[in-house]
């Protein structure tokens, strides 16, 4: 699982996902057969979003929930000063 004040869990081989979180990030590893790695997405009601189309490995699936989630908190920032010129 992730740290206690991080915003995504991971659920490891065989484990069930313990704290559903309504559009919380999960990263479920995938068994060695299949090729190994993580899916990366956020559960909602009766659905597992995948947020990418490949596998990733853990730190890979990491940075792009961090990336994402400071994008998320900026993007309605405007800068009154900008000019088209």
């Amino acid at each position: 699982m992730g740290s206690k004040d991080s915003n995504y869990q991971v659920v490891y081989r065989y484990e069930p996902l313990t704290k559903f979180v309504p559009g919380g990030w999960v990263l479920f590893q995938r068994p060695k057969s299949c090729g190994g790695g993580f899916w990366l997405g956020k559960t909602y009601d009766g659905v597992f979003m995948l947020e990418l189309d490949r596998p990733v490995p853990l730190d890979e699936g990491i940075k792009y929930i961090i990336l994402s989630s400071r994008i998320a908190e900026n993007f309605m920032d405007f800068d009154e000063d900008f000019r088209l010129t």
